[in-house]
């Protein structure tokens, strides 16, 4: 199907519409890596490389151009971000932190519902968010029968539901508190240069925001029919009793996390760059032997990092050949000449909200972000007034577990039926988008200057 799609595109005659020669390459060569992506007819990683030897034979980039995806910053930043939350997991760190926060907060089902999503969405502004849900869904797993639910796949358990869709969606939230926090965000800091510093500025309001939210709706939609841990706190302090006191190796990582933490927040500062730093948290962890060369070989998704330098290089063919600039101007037509930034921007969060339900963020962001930054460009506006929405848009992947990996994941617990995702997810999802604008309109008028002016 990929292959005929893009065969037909070829057949159309686009130069006669204002396009070149490459940018019509481009333009089948995108709705084949749709088509593919989607379906995953082959590894997303396979596709991204289709990508690669492909675009010189029919005429896109030469391969030297093609391949400069996988040269970008951005690449570095997220091999260190997997190899930092491998130390963090390994070390055993993450399950003290969750296990210290359910004694901090309570054992109500209230509570435990709150861990799973704030403890999933804090780690996850700092890594991936399919990593720091991989690392906590064991966690959230086994405090489920703690509260009583001994066999939640049969028993249509509420609490069960809301625990695991509260880990995936809470681990999505958080991720918008940072630029690493999500592939997307990457994809958007990528072409904007928007500063690590002052992607938090607006990123922390909106994913605490919307983790509260999550974490509300999820205990009203899903009202738990449990009352509470059985045995109390006392079931909790042997659980940490069991973990025994602080290990060495978890102090170690500790510091290097703060300290790696402090690197990004100052790099503004400091005049180290975001990228840079993750390699130095990386080799630090490597340093002090948290983590061996071994460990990196199996916790880094190195399938995820030539998926993502084929989506950027895919992303710099659209915009080198005027072929982004060429769809834009489709939309610009579309949306009329007086078309108000506003207007702008929820179209192009409503088309990367419908889409990414379907198909990767991160190919989808491939797509959006370079499109979105072309349009800012052509308009004088900041750099980021549309690239940072629809990355974010890009990440309310709560409808189907073909969303997002984290979604996947939660259904593959057997806890929770697809028509349930959908039912808690939809209202997340418009939540998401009024509380997304709500956030970046005071930034757009009095501090455009946070998102690249």
């Amino acid at each position: 199907m990929a292959i005929v799609a893009f065969i037909v595109i070829m057949l159309i005659p686009l130069e006669s519409w204002g396009l070149n020669s490459a940018g019509h390459a481009a333009i089948a060569l995108l709705v084949f890596a749709i088509i593919m992506w989607a379906t995953e007819a082959l590894h997303l990683a396979v596709t991204s490389l289709i990508i690669l030897f492909i675009q010189p034979i029919v005429g896109v980039e030469s391969f030297d151009a093609a391949v400069i995806g996988f040269a970008n910053p951005i690449i570095f930043l997220m091999i260190g971000g997997f190899i930092i939350a491998e130390a963090i997991r390994k070390s055993g760190l993450a399950t003290r932190l969750t296990y210290a926060m359910l004694r901090k907060f309570g054992t109500t089902p209230s509570k435990s519902l709150f861990v799973s999503v704030f403890s999933t969405g804090i780690l996850s502004a700092w890594i991936e968010n399919v990593v720091a849900y991989a690392m906590l869904l064991p966690i959230i797993k086994e405090i489920i029968p703690l509260m009583g639910v001994k066999n939640p796949e049969k028993e249509d358990s509420n609490f069960a539901k809301s625990m695991v869709l509260g880990g995936s969606y809470g681990s999505l939230a958080g991720g918008f508190g940072t630029e690493i926090g999500t592939a997307p965000n990457l994809m958007a800091a990528a072409y904007t240069g928007i500063p690590f510093a002052n992607w938090m500025v607006f990123g922390f309001p909106l994913a605490f925001m919307l983790m509260t939210v999550i974490w509300k709706w999820l205990g009203w939609v899903y009202k738990p029919e449990i009352s509470g841990i059985v045995g109390g706190m006392e079931t909790i302090s042997n659980k940490m009793e069991s973990l025994g006191s602080i290990t060495k190796i978890e102090k170690i990582t500790i510091v290097l996390l703060l300290f790696t933490i402090g690197l990004w927040v100052t790099s503004s500062f400091t005049g180290i760059n975001s990228y840079s730093v993750a390699l130095i948290g990386a080799v630090l962890f490597f340093a002090f032997r948290v983590i061996e060369w071994k460990d990196a070989q199996n916790g880094v998704d190195w399938g995820l990092i030539i998926f993502f330098g084929g989506a950027l290089s895919l992303g710099a063919a659209l915009l080198n050949t005027g072929a982004a600039a060429w769809l834009i101007n489709d939309i610009i037509l579309f949306l009329g000449p007086n078309a108000s930034t506003m207007l702008i921007t929820v179209v192009l969060m409503i088309i990367a909200v419908s889409i990414t339900q379907v198909m990767s963020n991160i190919a989808l962001a491939a797509i959006l972000v370079p499109l979105s930054v072309t349009l800012a460009t052509a308009q004088g506006l900041p750099v980021g007034i549309y690239a940072v929405p629809v990355a974010i848009a890009c990440s309310l992947s709560y409808m189907l577990p073909t969303a997002d990996p984290t979604v996947a994941m939660a259904y593959g617990t057997g806890y929770v039926k697809i028509k349930e995702i959908f039912k808690a997810g939809v209202p997340l999802i418009i939540i998401g988008i009024i509380m997304t604008i709500l956030v970046l309109l005071p930034v757009i008028s009095f501090a455009p200057w946070l998102i690249g002016a």
